[in-house]
């Protein structure tokens, strides 16, 4: 494997950072408690990956199995309890346990422990998940879990 081609060709950078403080509210909270911060968005990244910080609430809630077919997806458990599904089991994870999931791999996660949880969820490319995270707060059908790349198991 070897780097990609470039794609800035200056000579002295640019000043280009952003920043999002921890105290930052989120850009979206659900009414049973969990929320959700859109670090990095697909829009922001130019395409290249998506990054949120996703709060679960201490009462049993996230996805049932499924996959994706055009994104990778990966956790980084920040805090609490969180179980993931890698396809063939559920992982028990804590504080700084990862898991990557690869185009098509089977995965779900949950919080049950009765505790809240926080973990930052990874999409590689950075597709545009904002859509998704607010479709959540209504009731959905097949149509628009297949427009947002969730094919569930």
């Amino acid at each position: 494997m070897t780097y990609p081609d470039p794609k800035y060709f200056g000579d002295k950078g640019e000043i280009t950072a952003s920043f999002r403080p921890a105290s930052q509210e989120p850009d979206l909270r659900y009414p049973h408690g969990g929320s959700a911060h859109y670090l990095a968005t697909g829009a922001s990244t130019g395409g290249l990956f998506g990054l949120y910080r996703w709060n679960m609430p201490a009462t049993p809630s996230g996805p049932a199995p499924h996959f994706h077919r055009t994104m990778t997806e990966s956790f980084f458990v920040l805090e609490g309890a969180v179980t993931i599904y890698n396809g063939e089991k559920w992982l028990e994870c804590g504080p700084g346990d990862f898991v990557h999931v690869p185009i098509g791999g089977v995965h779900g996660f949950r919080n049950e422990s009765g505790a809240p949880a926080s973990m930052l969820i990874h999409f590689s490319p950075g597709a545009p998940r904002e859509g998704y995270f607010e479709g959540l707060l209504e009731q959905q059908g097949p149509e628009f879990y297949a427009q947002h790349d969730n094919y569930w198991i």
